[in-house]
């Protein structure tokens, strides 16, 4: 009896070591359960960021041959702080793109040669390179080998068709002049996911067939010249604002 009163008594208390080992081990379990709460808060910050950056329109320019013209004529009549970001896909693939050296000269908006890996945002304008498919994902642009390298390209089907997998928020495509019907594919699936559709008007196209094609697909909104496909763009923008 004395001895297992003895026994009861040597394990009522953990002996000293042992008490100290409990304290750490449960210091490590707060520090543990307070950085996965830090990191959570962490990554909701973080996501709660991405989504304020990527919260303006995308305006998808597509076009070919002629299209110089109109993408000149639209951009001198859009102002450089409206909030979206232009993207001209010109499907020529032939040469190099001189377009990021020309248009700076018809628009104060920063315009620039997309590279792998760029940050999309507003109140700029970006140029594809020659002879590659573009696309977006989590705001930035990827650059991949053309995946039509013989006959008419479909970079501009490509690139919509991303934006509609990837792109929460308003997005306006508009086909201008150019040969062959690149875009009108896709266009329907803009409309699908809320976005909006514009094609050049025939007579003010100096090449109409791109434009003529994504009207007879019958996923077209608006027809206009490209002064006034500007001023359709200033009006959305200015409503998803409000």
């Amino acid at each position: 009896m004395l001895f297992v009163c003895h026994f009861s008594a040597t394990f009522s208390r953990p002996p000293v070591r042992f008490e100290k080992e409990v304290k750490v081990i449960h210091k490590i379990e707060r520090a543990v359960q307070k950085s996965g709460r830090l990191g959570n808060e962490n990554d909701t910050r973080l996501n709660e960021s991405a989504g304020l950056m990527n919260d303006f329109p995308v305006v998808c320019v597509g076009g070919s041959a002629g299209g110089l013209d109109a993408y000149i004529r639209l951009l001198q009549n859009l102002p450089a702080d409206l909030g979206v970001a232009i993207v001209i896909v010109n499907h020529i693939t032939m040469m190099p793109t001189m377009l990021h050296e020309v248009l700076p000269s018809y628009t104060a908006m920063p315009v620039e040669l997309i590279t792998e890996s760029l940050l999309i945002k507003p109140n700029c304008v970006f140029i594809i390179p020659s002879n590659r498919d573009l696309h977006l994902t989590d705001g930035q642009f990827h650059l991949r080998p053309i995946s039509k390298p013989r006959g008419w390209p479909d970079v501009i089907t490509v690139f919509l068709r991303s934006l509609t997998q990837h792109w929460q928020r308003q997005l306006i495509a508009v086909i201008v002049s150019g040969y062959d019907g690149d875009g009108a594919d896709a266009l329907c699936g803009i409309k699908e996911v809320g976005g909006i559709t514009i094609a050049q008007k025939l007579d003010t196209a100096i090449q109409p067939d791109m434009p003529e094609s994504a009207m007879a697909s019958g996923c077209i909104d608006f027809v206009l010249s490209p002064e006034n496909i500007a001023q359709k763009i200033v009006q959305i923008a200015r409503a998803e604002v409000l």
